[in-house]
């Protein structure tokens, strides 16, 4: 047999194998056939189709049967690299049937006993399971080279090994870990095996692309319809392979880091795939189920980090938080390239893929309010931010997208149904990564309408207009629309408490030159709009922004408004200059539609805020930009409107400063001569008669540019002290109530500029002010009068300045006794802000007077002397240590600011308040104030035009009430004049409730004023 030829000496072995009954006896010939050297591609062929003969395909009962099987492998793999044309299909027949007998055999193993017998039995089995991947590998890689795509009988060979391989390593890899010291080696080879087919479905799509080349030159039917046949073949090996590694990739996802290789082989492959079919493949395989797997995958990924993360207390270490999220990215990175390639298929799912996009912005705002998951947050903003982004890029920045579908999505991450349900919650764990499991159970239909997912559209909506750059004409359009419901979320009570204090990590620069640093969520987001704004600045959506920042100038929400003139003054200081110009003065004209003389004394009403932005827009600007607003309104041959836009603009401190020099001189002098015009023509029979906000422009006017420092302090002489005294006088003896609140308002103003003017404080003429002010608010017949209640804040900047002023210490001295007991009484107020403004007037004067007895200045029942929370007695060191306290808050500067749980629920409760507010003057005021401002004579003061009139009897009440304090004022003053001892304590506690009366009447007055 030696001597002969391999065919005979082949021939020769086949038989005695296949007469031997012996199944020892057949291993043995088996093995012989290893030494043949067969050349002849008929010997591989019979020889193959003989192996799959002596295949045994019953069910393994014994070690025997594995080793013949393991033996036929063996042989098989030795013929096999590299197999030839004609015999590769039995190559692949006697794999496939390997492959199947493979798998019902490995779940025998896995339930089998640990015994010894069945343990070596197992071990052998996995040998043969290891040599039939390689076998199969073989096979791929001479598939690769000779297609088989001539026969409709060698192609279904090939789809059937193919699909009995997959489902051979499918179920074979989740049990790795049990293949005792071959799974590494199992593991590698199934791998290799996966590259290899992902590697022959490239060389099939190669060999459509050439057929399809040559059918169409030699417009040849037969070859084209020979395409349609292969083209058929091909999608399905790839629709089978592209299910198979999706369930793969699952798998290996659930193992929990093990099998990386298995995960990234598997996942990579699905992508690969389905770019290499494109054009055809969305006819056989379901995209959509493939982008929901994975984003079913982050979402278990995340929630499983969310459980084991709100259970503890330890810090996250960057090694945990790298090995949690990088599966995520993966996940991620993956969904985005099968997105950016079927966009429209995306599109279908895009509830899905939002969903988990807003999970991912949830869950990084829950891991910033820890402080053990720091590195958690960072590692996340890391590795996810730009990655989801791409994701959501891929849908807005394809063309294949209809515009209507885009816009669909951002209703719906962005829509205004967005927390209008909101759960009553503890502010202070709101967004605590433990609340964060509650969100994994909210289905997508109810996701619009969840109040947890809130925070994380506000965060994802920055990310947006950081990454706007790329976006069409028609996204940046409708992200600009955007922007109004933005505002509309910041006024929720929740959003707003969290976007002041709430501190997130922010990445900036790309691969090496990364960097990451902590921000305020509130700063992050004035810069994405930024962004924006420059994004936009040069497209068509320009327009529109520029609409939504005039529309919100004047919003009524506070941190809303701070938002707009951020944007506006960043606009003026980089924009072209006439951009900014014509903006402004655009602003000019909007002004000059709710232009009322009677709106000018209100510092809220709608013309002042309006004043107010423009001399905010004016400070960014260029002095050329100044000048030229100013030559708009400052003629006086003009308008009526024009002269009221001028006075409301010099009110709110236009920077004269910025004019050119020759006008900048006439403007202050024109200023400083109308008030010197006004203070010297003052006089009780020039007061009005009725109510009458216009009067006094003068006044306000020089106060406002003594404020912003406009006017040097030189320009103003004493002539305003004796106006100080003037005022006063008239208020003694006031004719009516019109004329009593004019002295008011007039007495507020000039303390104010004297506060700002400390040369006058050394004149002799300040004492006869002080004296004059004492008469009014200690002894005088009107120092029960609630409107004084009004002026003790202006009171107190006024007496801070007292310290420049010389004073005697003897008790002889009436100027000193008069300060003595101003602020004695400013000392006693128990309202918090009288009390923060008293100390800090206080503190000032402390710290220049010449005096050294201070303890004369401050009464022994001050506010600060008592301790509120047990209510003893008044403490002098109390009140020291609390002094004490007060300035040194005052002066402290935090290097970091961390939010407090007290402070998230102040700002909650502001939050609501301000809400409400908001709501009622968008649904009431706003509307009545476009109605009338096509009429220039309608009132657009503080809230609303239209008041609502009282009834007589309240009016009337609320007068008798204030007539009633006056007398009970009267008599008190008598009997402290007494100075009877005994009745000391009486007349404190008397003090006590007259002073909270007075507020409460002073509130029913102020509500019956506005009714």
């Amino acid at each position: 047999m030696e001597k002969g030829s391999p065919s005979s000496a082949l021939q020769s072995l086949l038989e005695a194998i296949k007469a031997s009954d012996v199944v020892e006896k057949r291993i043995q010939l088996l093995a012989k056939l290893e030494d043949l050297d067969l050349r002849e591609e008929s010997d591989s062929a019979s020889l193959v189709e003989c192996l799959a003969t002596f295949w045994e395909d019953y069910t393994c009962l014994d070690v025997s049967q594995c080793m013949l099987n393991k033996t036929i492998v063996h042989v098989a793999v030795k013929f096999a690299s590299p197999a030839s044309s004609d015999c590769l299909p039995q190559f692949l027949a006697l794999s496939t049937k390997a492959s199947s007998w493979c798998r019902k055999h490995l779940k025998m193993t896995l339930m089998s006993t640990q015994d010894s017998q069945e343990e070596e039995h197992s071990q052998l089995f996995f040998q043969l399971l290891l040599e039939l991947l390689r076998l199969s590998t073989a096979n791929i890689l001479s598939l690769t080279k000779y297609p088989l795509l001539s026969s409709k009988e060698s192609v279904d060979i090939v789809e059937k090994f193919i699909l009995e391989l997959l489902n051979l390593i499918k179920d074979v890899v989740p049990e790795i870990k049990r293949i005792n010291s071959l799974g590494s080696e199992v593991l590698k080879v199934a791998q290799t095996s996966i590259d290899a087919l992902i590697n022959l479905c490239k060389r099939y799509f190669q060999i459509i692309n050439e057929n399809l080349s040559d059918a169409r030159l030699k417009d040849s039917s037969v070859i084209a319809s020979e395409v349609v046949s292969v083209k058929d073949h091909v999608l399905t090996i790839t629709k089978h392979m592209v299910e198979k590694l999706c369930e793969l990739g699952s798998l290996a996802a659930s193992d929990g880091g093990s099998l990386v290789t298995i995960l990234n082989v598997s996942w990579k492959g699905v992508v690969t795939l389905l770019q290499l079919g494109k054009e055809v493949i969305t006819q056989r395989v379901n995209v959509q189920d493939i982008i929901r797997t994975l984003t079913s995958l982050v979402n278990g990924h995340l929630k499983c980090a969310t459980e084991a993360w709100s259970s503890t207390q330890e810090t996250v270490s960057v090694a945990e938080s790298r090995r949690t999220f990088l599966p995520v990215k993966f996940y991620l990175l993956n969904a985005a390239k099968i997105s950016s390639l079927y966009p429209c298929q995306a599109c279908l799912v895009y509830r899905e893929l939002m969903f988990c996009i807003l999970l991912i912005s949830t869950f990084r705002i829950s891991l910033c309010y820890e402080k053990n998951l720091k590195n958690a947050s960072e590692v996340c903003s890391e590795l996810l931010d730009k990655t989801y982004l791409d994701l959501l890029s891929s849908i807005l920045s394809s063309a294949e997208v209809n515009p209507e579908l885009k816009l669909e999505l951002l209703n719906w991450l962005f829509n205004d149904e967005c927390g209008a349900v909101s759960e009553e919650r503890d502010p202070t764990t709101y967004y605590n990564i433990g609340l964060m499991i509650e969100i994994f159970a909210v289905s997508c239909e109810a996701v619009p309408r969840s109040s947890l997912l809130l925070l994380g559209r506000v965060a994802l909506f920055h990310s947006l207009l950081s990454h706007s750059v790329g976006f069409e004409e028609d996204v940046k359009i409708k992200i600009t629309r955007k922007l109004d419901w933005f505002l509309d979320v910041m006024v929720n009570k929740d959003i707003y408490s969290y976007v002041l204090t709430l501190q997130i990590p922010v990445v900036n620069g790309t691969g090496q030159k990364l960097e990451l640093n902590w921000q305020s969520m509130f700063s992050v987001l004035l810069d994405s709009i930024k962004t924006f704004m420059i994004v936009s600045y040069s497209s068509v959506a320009w327009e529109e922004f520029e609409d939504f920042l005039v529309e919100n100038i004047c919003h009524p929400h506070f941190l809303c408004r701070e938002i707009i003139m951020e944007l506006w003054c960043f606009l003026v200081r980089h924009a072209e200059e006439e951009v900014a110009k014509a903006l402004i003065c655009k602003l000019c004209i909007v002004m000059k539609l709710i232009a009322d003389p009677a709106s000018l004394g209100f510092p809220t009403s709608l013309l002042r805020k309006m004043a107010r932005a423009i001399c905010l827009l004016l400070t960014n600007g260029t002095a050329s930009t100044a000048d030229h607003v100013y030559s708009f309104i400052a003629d006086d041959t003009g308008s009526h409107s024009l002269m009221v836009i001028y006075s409301a603009l010099l009110l709110e401190g236009f920077p004269l400063n910025l004019l050119p020099e020759n006008v900048r001189t006439m403007a202050k002098q024109k200023i400083i001569t109308d008030y010197f015009g006004f203070i010297e023509s003052f006089d009780e029979s020039l007061l009005p008669v009725t109510s009458s906000n216009a009067f006094g422009t003068p006044v306000i006017a020089i106060c406002a540019s003594l404020q912003s420092q406009q006017v040097s302090m030189s320009d103003v002489d004493l002539k305003t002290l004796k106006f100080i005294i003037k005022i006063i006088q008239n208020l003694k003896h006031p004719k009516g109530k019109s004329t009593k609140e004019c002295c008011f308002m007039l007495l507020n103003v000039a303390l104010e500029i004297v506060s700002a003017m400390k040369h006058l404080y050394q004149s002799d003429e300040m004492e006869k002010v002080v004296m004059e002010l004492h008469g009014l608010f200690i002894s005088g017949p009107t120092a029960s009068d609630s409107h004084l209640h009004q002026c003790k804040p202006h009171l107190a900047l006024f007496m801070g300045g007292l310290g420049d002023m010389q004073m005697s210490e003897s008790d002889d001295c009436a100027k000193s006794t008069a300060v003595w007991e101003l602020y004695h009484m400013m000392l006693k107020e128990r309202h918090w802000a009288l009390v923060h403004l008293a100390i800090a007037s206080f503190g000032y004067f402390a710290a220049r007077t010449s005096c050294n007895q201070l303890w004369r200045f401050v009464p022994q029942n001050a506010t600060l002397s008592y301790d509120v929370i047990s209510a003893s007695e008044a403490s002098e060191e109390r009140f020291m240590s609390e002094l004490k306290a007060f300035l040194e808050k005052e002066v402290a500067v935090l290097a970091t600011i961390t939010a407090s749980s007290h402070q998230h629920e102040l700002l909650v409760k502001e939050g609501t308040v301000l809400r409400e507010m908001v709501q009622k003057i968008s649904n009431t005021c706003i509307e009545e104030e476009v109605t009338e401002s096509d009429g220039l004579g309608s009132n657009v003061d503080s809230q609303c035009s239209k008041r609502r009139k009282l009834p007589d009897g309240i009016s009337r009440g609320v007068e008798l009430i204030q007539n009633g304090l006056k007398f009970i004022g009267d008599g008190l003053s008598q009997w402290q004049q007494n100075h009877n001892v005994e009745s000391t304590e009486l007349q404190e506690k008397f003090l006590t409730h007259f002073s909270r009366l007075e507020d409460v009447v002073s509130h029913l007055s102020g509500l019956a004023g506005s009714g």
